[in-house]
């Protein structure tokens, strides 16, 4: 017998969807390659026939002027990165002017393809695109994250060793600009403002003797010039077949057709790295004239990271970098290595600093914490060790703090103070603190417990209450079992209500007066007050 296909696309006469089609071509790629073709499906750009035109206000509030006026001057931007970066002075300032630099340019070019199209097009300017030098943990990430957030444009981090040259396997540069317009909700104009960052661009770096194809080193730098300068983006990738096929269904509908191109022309680029090793280019250039200056500056990298402060074009392309790709990253950026004193200040100072993090970590269990000068010092100093600047401050504060994180949350401990003594001794300050949790605070189980017993009244017309016998013994069983106060009097008493229901249904009373024997065996008091209660029922029936 013959079937009929009664699929939407089949038998009944409606033609399929792009959804049905990129699925069977999902389902043909699978069959034919396994999982080695990704084929994904995202929702169509512009409109399909079967969608409305859009409403004149759509439309307006599309095409409404934006505001091209950069309104931070560099010192602005200092004054903000100052409150979450600490120390990175020289840094701060050459990033600051050139973001500003950057964006003043855009608004003028803006301003100037609204009111002379003619005009704009033979204005040519050179991008101020950065490259931050420096070790790990030195706050490069953190200065460029906090200068999108102060302009209010979509910004994209994204790590070198992730993407290969178009065509290969790996990430395709392409993508940081369509991640751009994701971030910025699908405003396209919006996107060709924002920020790309990319991390660890060292490690794109190749030795000059390399032979071959190199896809996920100098084939990338090549892939990123043209990003970085002038170029367009399709908002589809060309690897994203479903992407296409519905693209093909988008553009005979009505109303106003959306952009499918990314200009790159006003995208900030800033790339950073630790460049391992550039120290030692740097440091064999100086080192090469014998008098003079050259000597001179030898004689004064001897610190750690003290060589980047002399670093120059020629030696990014000796470290392996192409020369028209450094070139297109004319701003540099050095940052310092961070001394004990810095990372002191970063705990005490910073808006970010990771203290605040402790200090709602350890509240979430019910406990104060609270940092003495001291500890702090002594922290930087561990971490100064560590060599892997700011990291090293969450490296030595876990180490320090696990135990008490493990130990004191459901004891009866609510203020933590770590100062000096604790940092040089952590295991005998913490053998005291569980001491200190074993003894019950009566008071403060009373408050707790006082929730309790008032939630109980309400819901069951019975009144509860426990005498100090009970209050310790409460807290005590409270602290071994890591509970908090109102969970475990809920898991003690669970069967009360019914109990009690019944010896109050006896005439036994609607008020109860609990000890520590409750707490003890609560099953066993709870049988005993039932038992009374029937028996008394019992006896003056008789009587």
């Amino acid at each position: 017998m013959q079937t009929t296909n009664t699929e939407s696309g089949g038998g009944d006469g409606k033609p399929p969807t792009p959804e049905e089609i990129a699925k069977k071509l999902a389902d043909l790629m699978g069959e034919n390659f396994g999982g080695k073709v990704n084929f994904t499906s995202v929702p169509p750009m512009g409109f399909t026939p079967d969608m409305e035109e859009p409403s004149e206000e759509v439309e307006a509030l599309e095409t409404k002027e934006r505001n091209y006026d950069f309104p931070y001057r560099p010192r602005d931007i200092k004054a903000h990165l100052d409150r979450f970066v600490i120390k990175q002075d020289e840094a701060k300032k050459v990033l600051s002017i050139a973001v500003c630099d950057h964006y003043n340019r855009a608004s003028f070019m803006q301003r100037l393809e609204e009111a002379e199209p003619g005009k704009a097009r033979d204005v040519e300017f050179a991008k101020q695109n950065v490259i931050i030098v420096g070790p790990t943990g030195v706050g490069k990430t953190y200065l460029v994250k906090h200068v999108a957030d102060l302009i209010g444009v979509p910004f994209v981090k994204a790590d070198a060793t992730k993407f290969s040259e178009t065509g290969y396997v790996g990430g395709d540069v392409d993508d940081l600009v369509r991640d751009l317009v994701n971030k910025a909700d699908g405003d396209v104009e919006l996107a060709e403002h924002g920020i790309i960052y990319i991390d660890e661009v060292d490690k794109l770096a190749t030795g000059g003797s390399e032979r071959g194809r190199d896809v996920s080193g100098r084939g990338v730098q090549t892939a990123l010039l043209k990003l970085m300068e002038d170029s367009e983006v399709s908002l589809k990738s060309p690897m994203d077949f479903g992407g296409q096929m519905q693209a093909m269904f988008s553009g005979g509908g009505k109303g106003k057709p959306k952009r499918n191109m990314v200009r790159t022309r006003h995208i900030l680029f800033v790339v950073s790295g630790a460049f391992s090793g550039l120290e030692k280019v740097v440091k064999k250039r100086l080192s090469a004239g014998v008098i003079g200056f050259g000597a001179e500056a030898a004689d004064r990298v001897e610190e750690p990271g003290e060589a980047f402060q002399h670093v120059a074009t020629q030696d990014f392309i000796d470290f392996g970098f192409e020369a028209e790709f450094i070139g297109r990253l004319p701003v540099r950026v050095v940052c310092d290595v961070l001394k004990a004193d810095d990372l002191f200040e970063i705990l005490k100072d910073s808006e970010g600093s990771l203290i605040k993090q402790y200090e709602r970590e350890f509240a979430a269990y019910g406990i104060g914490v609270r940092f003495e000068d001291g500890a702090l010092r002594k922290l930087a100093e561990q971490a100064s060790v560590e060599k892997t600047g700011a990291r090293g401050l969450v490296t030595v504060g876990e180490r320090l703090l696990r135990g008490f994180k493990f130990e004191l949350p459901g004891t009866s401990v609510s203020e933590l103070t770590i100062d000096a003594e604790l940092v040089d001794d952590p295991d005998t300050a913490l053998a005291k603190y569980c001491e200190l949790g074993r003894n019950v605070d009566v008071a403060k189980i009373a408050q707790e417990v006082a929730a309790f017993t008032r939630d109980f009244a309400s819901e069951n017309g019975i009144t509860i209450t426990f005498n100090e016998d009970a209050l310790v013994a409460l807290g005590e069983g409270m602290a071994a079992s890591g509970e908090t106060v109102l969970q475990h009097c809920r898991r003690l008493f669970k069967d009360y209500p019914f109990g009690l229901k019944l010896v109050l249904k006896n005439g036994g009373g609607s008020a109860f007066t609990l000890g520590a024997d409750a707490v003890a065996d609560p099953d066993k008091v709870l049988s005993d007050l039932v038992v009374r209660s029937y028996r008394g029922a019992e006896a003056g029936g008789a009587g």
